[in-house]
């Protein structure tokens, strides 16, 4: 952890228990890591399988995802890392939309205009630094 955190005191929610995967499903690391505190984002209550809605007659998911506070500085990290984490998981051919629970951040549609910008997600992407840390937060063992 680094100091000076945004939101020193998270509340913190207990894992649930998933269903056991098959061999041919994604790795079992399915939880992301919140790039500021050792938690999943579940469990930060960032995200739950309620704020996910996948379609596969239209080919789409849409995340809705909620920061901790409303000017979480990670929303948009916590917005890539899950784009990182489906583009890793789904077929190429669906269309993801992410976006912060409406009234969760004070600044909302600019958040959601650059998690949903192609241009702007690569643009990030690319920067080692924002990878490394969309990285860290995927592959994170601390959970």
């Amino acid at each position: 952890m680094t100091l000076g955190l945004i939101n020193a005191n998270p509340v913190v929610q207990a894992k649930k228990e998933r269903l056991a995967r098959t061999q041919d499903q994604h790795r079992d690391d399915d939880d992301i890591r919140d790039p500021e505190h050792p938690y999943s984002l579940e469990q930060l209550s960032v995200l739950s399988e309620d704020s996910i809605t996948l379609d596969d007659k239209l080919n789409r998911i849409i995340i809705t995802f909620t920061p901790t506070i409303q000017h979480c500085s990670m929303a948009t990290i916590i917005g890539l890392c899950l784009r990182a984490k489906l583009k890793e998981c789904l077929p190429l051919h669906y269309k993801v939309d992410i976006r912060v629970s409406p009234g969760s951040h004070a600044d909302e549609d600019s958040v959601n205009k650059q998690l949903n910008d192609k241009e702007r997600v690569v643009a990030a992407l690319e920067n080692p630094n924002l990878r490394q840390l969309v990285d860290e937060c995927l592959c994170s063992n601390e959970i």
